[in-house]
């Protein structure tokens, strides 16, 4: 009787194979699976936005706004894992171990990762400017408001500002990173849980768990953040590009890239892949 499921040793040997198989990729299809991947975890951002926005407005606890925020954003990768796309987190998973194991070398690494990352943005960015902020889904309250606090909290580099008549603290740069290592750590987990099944309800549940989890906890996923700062941006907050770009989007990339490349990659790798 065939198992529904890969073993550890399994799934890191098909890590790396998948890891290989990416350098096939053209530039097209790259951007067109990068720009899908973004738009795909953009859909997760703004669901998990409009979700967290009503429950607080309702008076729910924050912990239990964090939860529920965490619990709908999942949708995003599973729809990523599921229906095929390029996401730059999940890739530095899969093309460290296919580096590891000779499928891939560090000039497809660098071509992947760049290609992922830039048309994960361009992704995010047509969903946050079209389908979140020029339908007016996210220009009313409380869903506005709460896209601000977001996006300010992310991006303003430690700085203080107002929210709903409080003062909150944004996250430093080193904060930032250390996040985004949590972050991917938890991301990368996810998408080698979703190789390790071979059935569509244990890779959806393999997915959620650990998206949840780092949602919840409040990690920092930056092709998330290509949503969340640029929609706050578009609703007003006062965030230069370089703001997104130096307060966030790099040490959070660096964390991300320690943290699936180091923690799962290179520790799965080690244990079952490296004869």
């Amino acid at each position: 009787m065939s198992s529904s499921f890969k073993s550890p040793g399994e799934t890191a040997k098909a890590v790396a194979s998948i890891g290989g198989s990416k350098n096939n990729l053209s530039i097209a299809s790259l951007a067109i699976l990068g720009f899908l991947a973004g738009a795909y975890i953009a859909f997760g951002g703004m669901l998990a936005e409009i979700c967290n926005a009503g429950m607080a407005a309702a008076g729910f606890p924050p912990g239990i706004c964090k939860f529920v925020f965490g619990a709908v954003f999942p949708v995003g990768l599973i729809m990523v894992v599921i229906c095929g796309s390029e996401l730059f987190t999940g890739n530095v998973m899969y093309m460290t171990a296919g580096v590891l194991d000779g499928k891939s070398n560090i000039g497809d690494l660098c071509k992947n990762w760049a290609g992922s990352w830039v048309f994960n943005f361009v992704g995010a960015l047509f969903v946050a400017f079209v389908l979140a902020y020029l339908s007016g889904l996210m220009t009313a309250d409380p869903f506005m408001g709460n896209a601000l606090t977001v996006a300010n909290t992310k991006a303003l580099g430690g700085a203080s500002f107002l929210s709903a008549g409080k003062a909150v603290k944004s996250i430093t740069w080193v904060q930032a990173l250390i996040r985004g290592i949590g972050c991917n750590w938890l991301v990368c987990l996810a998408v080698y849980m979703a190789v390790a099944s071979d059935d569509i309800i244990g890779k959806i549940v393999g997915i959620w768990v650990p998206i949840m989890a780092f949602v919840t906890l409040g990690f920092e996923h930056s092709v998330a953040n290509m949503f969340f700062i640029p929609l706050g941006m578009f609703l007003g907050a006062k965030i230069s590009v370089v703001q997104l770009l130096w307060n966030n989007l790099i040490p959070v990339t660096i964390g991300n890239i320690i943290g699936g490349a180091l923690f799962v990659a290179c520790a799965y790798w080690y244990v079952y892949v490296k004869e």
